[in-house]
């Protein structure tokens, strides 16, 4: 069984612009980090031409299909019908995108299978991040 879940998603950048333009991104869930999940953005799609790849937690794309969640730099909310929007601020500033709310869901279901919510912390290997932190330490 793979340890690792990415699935492609269509989000739709809220600009100034009356249309806007879909860009590709890809939702990532790895074993590894089980609270963690990962959206990034290729090079093409971003204003420096380099992919750009945000970390949250897996529950706040969980919540936020459901009412807004999130006070820091990334925030997640409902929108109409069968949306959700992300907003990832930055220094540089806001990237606002729209995201189909049946894409996110499929992708949590996925997750879900691999590791059940509330299950997370069985998959960490404590004694091995605790034994890396004093190495590192010295």
């Amino acid at each position: 069984m793979s340890t690792v879940i990415e699935q492609p998603v269509e989000a739709r950048l809220v600009a100034a612009a009356p249309r806007m333009p879909n860009i590709p991104a890809t939702l990532r869930y790895d074993l590894n980090d089980p609270f963690a999940v990962r959206m990034t953005f290729p090079a093409p799609a971003t204003l420096e031409g380099e992919e750009v790849c945000w970390t949250f937690s897996r529950e706040l794309l969980a919540t936020g299909l459901h009412s807004p969640r999130g006070d820091g730099d990334v925030r997640v909310r409902p929108y109409g019908y069968d949306r959700t929007v992300l907003e990832f601020h930055a220094p540089e500033g806001t990237a606002v995108v729209h995201v189909r709310s049946g894409e996110l869901r499929r992708f949590l279901e996925a997750t879900r299978a691999l590791v059940p919510d509330g299950l997370e912390h069985t998959h960490l290997d404590l004694d091995h991040d605790l034994a890396e932190l004093m190495r590192d330490a010295c």
